[in-house]
């Protein structure tokens, strides 16, 4: 058994119009967010292996989430590959996990983040909202076979929720 752990990046300013999508930061609504998000999670996400989309606000939310977290400091990895709006690539990206990781953590994007849910599990959630959180288990031994319907939804938290 394997369990998947999405954040959805925090919400991200447009207060420059020109700023390329990759390059856009966190709002003050995004930063809050994200520390709301750090004590929900606390003891419900695993932090041992995280993969961060190239996106610089998925950046800044993790960074952000782990700058309020209790105890020791996580380290996390910028997968360019990540950076994607489509969940086709997010289970393609998977099938490459070593089978000895047996949990995971991505910080991406909608509608991606989203649809892979709603496709890999029995879920039907209409979105994730910004610095939402959805843990999956994962019912197969390899990452490799990773396909629509092999996971169940075990927690979706939103930074809303009391």
């Amino acid at each position: 058994m394997k369990r998947i752990h999405l954040i959805r990046h925090a919400k991200s300013s447009w207060d420059d119009p020109d700023l390329p999508d990759r390059l856009r930061t966190l709002n003050a609504r995004g930063k809050n967010a994200c520390q709301i998000m750090a004590t929900k999670l606390e003891g419900v996400c695993d932090f041992s292996h995280v993969f961060c989309s190239s996106a610089r606000r998925a950046q800044q939310t993790i960074e952000e989430i782990f700058s309020h977290l209790v105890g020791p400091k996580c380290h996390w990895s910028c997968e360019p590959n990540l950076y994607t709006f489509d969940s086709d690539d997010l289970f393609a990206w998977l099938k490459e996990m070593d089978d000895d990781v047996q949990s995971v953590l991505l910080i991406g994007h909608n509608p991606a983040f989203t649809d892979f849910c709603n496709k890999i599990s029995d879920a039907n959630i209409p979105n994730i909202p910004t610095c939402g959180y959805v843990q999956l288990e994962y019912h197969l031994n390899s990452w490799f076979d990773i396909k629509a319907n092999c996971a169940e939804l075990i927690e979706c938290i939103k930074p809303k929720d009391t």
